[in-house]
């Protein structure tokens, strides 16, 4: 039985390192070892759902990336994400009349990319009031927002910048609730997605919430994570980004456009 076992472990093996090199839907990954498991865990996920067959191999490895390239715990995520996709975007994507109310307030902005090409997402915290929102809606419009800054991704890129813009912020436009599933939702089903994370103009009492929120945050993500001093706020934006793609609020040359704006 064991030797029967091995036998099959190996044809898996051989089939999905093929895979990984050849899939027609996703570029070579050039890392053999990420190329292999990538293999492996398309052949295991094909087999349980042929529908994994429509992933492209980058999707995959960001998955594998997001639990430390472990196979089982990659795809074990993988099919919440295919579960979870199915109830909240049926028709693939979310509709813009679903979520009129928080388009409205232009709390989200995108435009611009970073030195490396990655597109930029601007998220102005004191234009969120849940008491005005509705929590159901907040998360589709999160859903929205990431399927909008992915699909502005340069071909052979896979991560966006964010800024969250904190002036003004205050416990009006606390929502811990949303900001907690707006974090699963990014890391749970958009894995690998965010490079990196400004937190600008923070107040003092913005630390309250913090606390709250930062023991879900995962190891990954933490890393993402920077605080930035309001005197450093110009200087530290442009190591990563030109003056010619940062927003003119950060003393850059481009106008904020909200999210649903832009092209």
């Amino acid at each position: 039985m064991e030797k029967e076992n091995k036998q099959q472990q190996v044809v898996v093996e051989s089939v999905a390192i093929s895979a990984g090199v050849e899939h027609e839907n996703g570029p070579l990954i050039e890392d053999e070892t990420e190329r292999s498991k990538v293999g492996i865990m398309r052949a295991l996920c094909e087999r349980q759902d042929p529908s994994t067959k429509e992933v492209d191999d980058l999707m995959i490895r960001r998955f594998l990336r997001a639990r430390d390239m472990d196979i089982e715990k990659a795809s074990a995520l993988f099919f919440k994400y295919l579960a979870w996709k199915k109830t909240v975007m049926p028709k693939g994507y979310i509709p813009e009349s679903e979520i009129a109310n928080d388009l409205s307030h232009k709390k989200v902005c995108m435009q611009g990319h970073d030195k490396k090409g990655r597109p930029i997402l601007v998220i102005l915290g004191n234009r969120h009031n849940p008491s005005k929102g509705n929590p159901e809606e907040f998360k589709r419009f999160v859903v929205y927002s990431l399927d909008k800054i992915c699909a502005r991704m340069p071909r052979g890129e896979e991560k966006f910048r964010a800024i969250v813009d904190l002036e003004g912020w205050g416990y009006s436009n606390c929502d811990i609730r949303g900001y907690l599933a707006a974090l699963s939702i990014l890391q749970d089903c958009y894995p690998e997605r965010l490079d990196k994370l400004y937190f600008v103009r923070a107040p003092y009492i913005f630390m309250t919430a913090w606390k709250v929120i930062y023991p879900f945050v995962d190891t990954n993500t933490k890393k993402k994570i920077v605080f930035v001093e309001n005197k450093k706020l110009t200087p530290t934006l442009l190591e990563d980004i030109d003056e010619t793609q940062l927003p003119d609020i950060y003393g850059g040359k481009i106008p904020l456009t909200p999210i649903h704006d832009s092209h």
